[in-house]
């Protein structure tokens, strides 16, 4: 079984998001998850945001 923090902690290290990786990720939030994947959670937010980690979706969209 997978852990947010375990999707999150691979983009981190990668700085590369997948497809694949935030559909898990869509389907982890559906369940119940504790504050350490959440803080997880939020950390990947930021670097998504900030750049740090590059997101395989947007690159679709915007080319």
């Amino acid at each position: 079984m997978y852990l947010i923090r375990e999707v999150v902690q691979q983009a981190l290290k990668t700085g590369y998001l997948s497809i694949a990786a935030e559909e898990r990720l869509r389907c982890l939030l559906k369940n119940k998850y504790d504050s350490e994947d959440l803080d997880a959670f939020m950390k990947l937010q930021f670097a998504a945001v900030s750049g740090q980690v590059k997101q395989e979706s947007r690159e679709l969209v915007c080319s």
